[in-house]
């Protein structure tokens, strides 16, 4: 049987009364693109960020890439995720490439291996190289966000986290983003699991939605699969959305004026 890269059995998670997960098993694949989908409160963000240890479970293991998550020290655990999350999180006062080089930094490489790294990254992210010198503060919102997506490549991991990455940007720059990510996610192999409000974003993006409502997945499939063949009334709604978006677009784009 073909290793899994994520693997997630029986998670558990309570604050006080309110159950965040409640007994959630998900098995991703290497090279999967998944989406987190539901409203609010329906435990997404705890979710992914039981991957990578933010949230500790108070039952059920973690496996990433054969491995039990849990006996391994968090920090260490977390320099083999990239996380990129809404707020970017840059360093003000560290220049892009500073920010870049983090991770490879506490890893302990080497200058040379870190610059090369940084010029590399830039490249990928389609920012130019005499960007490595500014300030976060001298960048655009969507330049700060390729900056924290290279940040979030840097050490070379196999698997992405992703917290409503795009979810500040305009529209124009978030489609151009998304799709550039999507397109790195291809080139670089890698298993992302991104968490989004958005359902055009996780239709257009994912290779498959996972719902979730009131702390457990109650769907699991492609988008096309969710869409043509889900029962559940809120799936339905969920996966209804671009399409009944998409029809009054094309109805008001169409209107001549008057």
């Amino acid at each position: 049987m073909a290793q899994t890269a994520i693997d997630l059995s029986g998670i558990e998670k309570r604050y006080a009364a309110h159950a965040a997960l409640a007994g959630v098993s998900l098995s991703i694949a290497p090279g999967e693109f998944v989406a987190l989908v539901g409203p609010s409160g329906s435990g997404k963000t705890t979710l992914l960020k039981t991957i990578n240890g933010l949230v500790t479970p108070d039952a059920g293991t973690v496996r990433m890439l054969g491995e039990d998550a849990g006996a391994v020290p968090v920090h260490v655990l977390r320099r083999r995720i990239g996380y990129v999350f809404q707020e970017i999180g840059l360093f003000p006062h560290l220049t892009v490439a500073e920010n870049i080089a983090i991770t490879p930094k506490l890893l302990g490489w080497d200058a040379e291996r870190i610059s090369a790294r940084v010029a590399n990254l830039l490249g990928l992210v389609d920012l130019p190289r005499e960007m490595a010198g500014r300030l976060p503060a001298a960048l655009s919102g969507g330049q700060r966000q390729r900056v924290g997506v290279a940040r979030a490549l840097a050490a070379e991991p196999k698997i992405m986290l992703m917290d409503e990455p795009f979810g500040a940007l305009d529209p124009v720059t978030r489609d151009q983003l998304g799709t550039d990510y999507r397109a790195l996610h291809e080139q670089l192999g890698l298993t992302t699991v991104m968490v989004t409000h958005d359902m055009s974003e996780a239709v257009l993006l994912a290779d498959r939605i996972v719902v979730l409502k009131a702390g457990a997945i109650v769907a699991d499939g492609t988008p096309g699969y969710l869409s043509n063949t889900s029962d559940d009334p809120d799936v339905r709604a969920l996966m209804d959305a671009p399409k009944r978006q998409a029809q009054r677009l094309a109805a008001r784009l169409s209107e001549t004026a008057s």
